[in-house]
């Protein structure tokens, strides 16, 4: 129970509105939050809207490396001593963000319990999520991972059962995020379709029977079925 004259700390509240340090910005469809190269000071908080993260190689070829949503932070790298930013953060539809300064965030994280505990919630739920990502990529079949990313941009178990996913994903997109071509992602995701997992008229909504599949490893998820 909080003591009287004393305002109980509130971490959302805190992450949504401007103050010393912070700032709230909106960002239209495909514009850039920040590039790679650029300097690193920033820790960004997603108020509304969808995040995609995208590296480039000294060769050229980008890579889609996470897709990001409400809730999520991004570029807390310069909280670990990067100086510049190591890829691209694009808005992939309108979005309201806060931006918080390194300083800023750094005297949050000591002066705010719950602040503190919902940045390390993050923390610790990503890195789980990088594990799982690379287990996936040196176990799973380019089919099997390909549905997995399915369920997770669908939102599956975070309200019950799969949401349509929006926005839109392309299937250049989702052959970057699992590591395969287009076209092997054109056939798995009409394979999909016609087993009854998802729909996919335009935009992509994932059936439960997609999660069972993925979990009891049925034959229609495995390499060359």
């Amino acid at each position: 129970m909080a003591r009287a004259g004393k305002t109980v700390f509130d971490a959302q509240v805190f992450v949504a509105k401007v103050g010393a340090g912070k700032t709230v910005l909106e960002f239209q469809k495909h514009q850039n939050v920040f590039a790679q190269g650029d300097v690193a000071d920033t820790v960004f908080y997603i108020q509304k809207g969808k995040v995609k993260m995208t590296v480039l190689s000294d060769l050229g070829k980008e890579a889609v490396v996470g897709i990001l949503g409400s809730g999520q932070f991004f570029g807390e790298g310069c909280m670990n001593g990067h100086k510049l930013r190591i890829s691209t953060a694009t808005a992939m539809v309108d979005c309201v963000v806060t931006a918080i300064t390194k300083d800023a965030m750094l005297a949050a994280l000591h002066a705010e319990q719950k602040f503190s505990e919902m940045f390390m919630a993050y923390l610790l739920t990503r890195n789980s999520r990088i594990e799982e990502d690379l287990i996936d990529q040196l176990f799973n079949s380019s089919e099997r991972r390909l549905a997995r990313m399915l369920l997770l941009l669908a939102n599956f178990g975070k309200a019950g059962s799969p949401q349509p996913i929006s926005p839109n994903i392309s299937q250049e997109t989702l052959a970057e995020m699992i590591g395969t071509t287009r076209s092997r992602v054109s056939h798995f995701m009409n394979k999909f379709r016609k087993l009854g997992l998802i729909d996919y008229n335009g935009h992509i909504e994932v059936h439960n029977s997609l999660l069972s599949a993925v979990l009891h490893e049925k034959p229609q998820l495995k390499e060359g079925g």
